[in-house]
């Protein structure tokens, strides 16, 4: 599965000052979609889409929204670390502070399945939550990239 690319320094936003679950959804797609507007509320959409289906919120204040989208041909990604934690309907009930937002081809169905479940288990892992937590930006999209890469491997 093709790793590079999914996510950029440019798709990461630390202390950023979400009061909610809408609003960091909304600033996710306009990290996955800087430079359309029209697509960047288009991904929202999506993405808001998916959470009334159910939480992306994991436990250890992780959030992995995702959706799949037929506009677009290559997997992105979009890394939020919050300033302060948000209600996200997690399924420990804690708030969320590590959001990782997902977006895939329509037709990638197994793609996306096997990146949220690396990605899953890379959060599940309480060392790599606290390092995302005091990590500088370049430290973050290193620890972010060396993970995704090398669990697809």
């Amino acid at each position: 599965m093709p790793t590079t690319g999914i996510l950029s320094p440019s798709a990461i936003r630390l202390d950023d000052d979400s009061p909610s679950k809408k609003r960091a959804l909304e600033h996710a797609a306009q990290l996955l979609a800087p430079d359309d507007v029209e697509l960047s509320e288009r991904i929202y959409e999506r993405l808001l889409e998916r959470e009334r289906l159910g939480s992306t919120g994991l436990s250890g204040g992780v959030a992995l929204p995702h959706a799949r989208m037929p506009e677009i041909k290559q997997t992105r990604g979009a890394f939020l670390r919050l300033t302060t934690p948000i209600d996200f309907d997690s399924i420990d009930g804690r708030p969320v502070d590590l959001v990782f937002a997902l977006l895939v081809p329509e037709e990638a169905t197994e793609e996306h399945l096997k990146l949220l479940a690396e990605l899953a288990r890379m959060f599940n892992d309480p060392a790599m939550r606290n390092e995302l937590r005091h990590a500088a930006k370049e430290q973050a999209y290193d620890l972010l990239t060396r993970h995704i890469a090398h669990d697809a491997a």
